[in-house]
């Protein structure tokens, strides 16, 4: 039915990003990431960390699946912060979705080579 794969793709994606908040990325301290959101940098740490894994593809390790899928994940947030936060969805849900974001905003402060 898609021409170019997109629900596969978009199911891979979806394992990738599972796997994300399953790993190290959901352990890490939640003060770095609270500091970053009070002081309005979130826009553009995810603009940027899209930029640079964009930038990254075909250069470290090859067409390294890896950093397209970081830069759809970054497009993700950034999608759920600018279009998806006044939606009309559960507390506990959006609860859980902000949680999982500075979860995912605080393992790249810690660890910003990858």
């Amino acid at each position: 039915m898609y021409k170019f794969k997109e629900d596969i793709i978009l199911d891979d994606v979806k394992r990738y990003i599972d796997e994300t908040y399953s790993s190290h990325y959901s352990t890490t301290q939640k003060q770095a990431t609270e500091i970053i959101i009070d002081q309005g940098h979130g826009e553009g740490f995810c603009m940027g960390n899209i930029l640079k894994y964009a930038q990254r593809y075909g250069k470290k390790e090859g067409k390294n699946k890896r950093d397209l899928m970081k830069v759809i994940h970054y497009a993700i947030i950034q999608l759920s912060q600018d279009h998806y936060k006044d939606k009309l969805v559960s507390d506990s849900l959006v609860a859980k979705q902000e949680e999982a974001l500075k979860s995912v905003m605080s393992e790249k402060l810690t660890n910003p080579n990858d």
